[in-house]
């Protein structure tokens, strides 16, 4: 953004004295005017917004936030590795200033600009009616998602929805984004494809289905349960979607794109071209041997002891040292301690890594291929589960909590017993606990703790302070920028 003054500035300057230069159009390149004006840049336009998506800041720069400020997961890599940048994250002693919080921001409005482009200059090109509207709604559907993030984040944000915004932007409310958010995945939703419809070339973009499963995550955040079970269950019932048989494919190369991925990220897996390739799991990889990547987001302890005796989600979910994963031993990283303990005995860290982003392979450009699942069938499930449970159908909820479980027993009856309670309070502790386990260090469990209301209890002893951590601060870079317009959230 401070390039982006920058230029307006230059431009003003220059303009003074050089008006018959700036008035002649540039050579071979792409403007806001002249692009896109085709089909083929319609295209090309869209792709764009799903570039943000894969961006290395969105993935990278995102993830400390989503899992190491739970009870999940610590900053992991070496003890000193990022102490100062990521560990933070870990205590909850964040600041305006912290690292990645204004990548992460200016990836997200990069996505939202991109997106606008989209649904302000498609509908005016002359194409395919049905493929403009298309491509108009997963720019719709993409700048939901960016502003979902954005407003879980840090509350009220900027609202831009033109190519042309005030340089100076207030805060919208937390309601006015919610807002943009519903509508702009409802028009999603009137206007995407089926997964099963669309051919094999465009499997991973948006769907109806994403746009279902996503509208019933924003109406659980807004605790609108109504709603929340409408759209999971519409998604649920649109055959669309099936569990994987196995747990570890859910997230594994045999699961891409697979049935029961609702919305993922694909990746490129290439010697040469990492940065198309997906750095949420390169920042997680097992680090040192063999090497996949940083070894950053390392799995809790609390988390470990969590899982039900014998769930197999625990192997399918954390790599220890010793193991043998596709014919490869991991030995991690030799500086790392294989195990910190406190001073009287307990183990309180241990080495080992996410097994979620796991590539059969020995080397780094493996890990780069890893296609991150923002929405699976799972997830639809357990929020139709908490839905029907808030809405007094305790009957009905416990029908997909269960089918989540069956899976996980993978045919051992022994453990992991169908739930039976039909309590309301209780059945909404044991839905956040499946969840916890079926979704762990996936990026769920802060928010779910934030918006259920247990984070002060849960997080509270690491460090998590009520009317404070429910949001991150805002980026203090960009309160520079706007020379106080926005205004910074309560306690920083």
């Amino acid at each position: 953004m401070k390039a982006y003054h920058f230029i307006l500035v230059f431009l003003a300057v220059m303009a003074s004295g050089c008006e018959d230069f700036l008035d002649k159009e540039l050579q071979g390149s792409l403007t806001q005017s002249s692009f896109p004006v085709t089909k083929e840049d319609a295209l090309l336009a869209t792709n764009a917004v799903y570039a943000s998506v894969r961006s290395w800041y969105y993935n990278s720069g995102g993830y400390p936030i989503l899992d190491i400020m739970s009870d999940d997961a610590h900053k992991g890599s070496n003890p000193n590795d990022q102490l100062a940048t990521v560990g933070p994250y870990d205590n909850f002693n964040i600041t305006p200033t912290q690292d990645g919080l204004d990548r992460w921001w200016a990836t997200l409005y990069e996505g939202i600009k991109r997106a606008n482009v989209v649904i302000e200059k498609v509908p005016s090109i002359q194409m395919d009616t049905v493929l403009r509207n298309r491509y108009v709604a997963e720019a719709c559907f993409l700048r939901g998602l960016f502003y979902f993030d954005a407003v879980r984040a840090w509350g009220g944000v900027p609202l831009v929805t033109t190519l042309n915004p005030p340089l100076k932007l207030k805060r919208s409310t937390a309601n006015e984004i919610y807002q943009q958010i519903l509508s702009d995945l409802t028009y999603a939703l009137a206007n995407l494809k089926e997964k099963s419809e669309l051919p094999a070339q465009d499997q991973g973009r948006a769907t109806k289905g994403a746009a279902r499963a996503l509208l019933a995550k924003v109406y659980l955040f807004r605790h609108d349960f109504a709603n929340a079970e409408k759209y999971a269950l519409e998604a649920i019932h649109s055959g669309e979607y099936d569990l994987e048989p196995v747990y570890t494919d859910a997230n594994g190369v045999n699961g891409e794109n697979g049935p029961e991925s609702v919305f993922e990220i694909g990746a490129l897996q290439i010697e040469g071209y990492e940065n198309g390739g997906n750095q949420y799991a390169n920042t997680q990889g097992v680090r040192g041997t063999p090497n996949r990547g940083w070894g950053f987001n390392r799995p809790s302890e609390d988390l470990r002891n969590s899982f039900e005796p014998g769930d197999p989600r625990l192997e399918g979910t954390i790599i220890d040292l010793g193991q043998v994963i596709d014919g490869v031993l991991i030995l991690g990283d030799g500086t790392t301690p294989d195990v910190t303990k406190d001073d009287q005995g307990n183990i309180i860290e241990r080495e080992c890594y996410n097994r979620k982003v796991w590539i059969p392979g020995t080397t780094t450009v493996t890990q780069w291929g890893h296609h991150r699942r923002l929405i699976r069938y799972a997830d639809v499930l357990l929020m139709a589960a908490e839905a029907l449970n808030e809405n007094d159908k305790p009957d009905q909820a416990l029908i997909y909590l269960n089918r989540v479980r069956e899976r996980a027993r993978q045919g051992n009856n022994t453990i992991l017993p169908d739930i039976t309670v039909t309590q309301k309070d209780q059945l909404r502790d044991i839905i956040l606990d499946e969840r916890r386990h079926e979704l762990a260090l996936e990026g769920h469990r802060f928010w779910d703790l934030v918006r259920t209301g247990k984070a002060p209890e849960v997080l509270g002893p690491l460090g998590f302070v009520t009317g404070k951590n429910e949001l991150l601060p805002i980026p203090q870079n960009e309160i520079d920028i706007s020379q106080g317009t926005l205004e910074q959230n309560p306690n920083y």
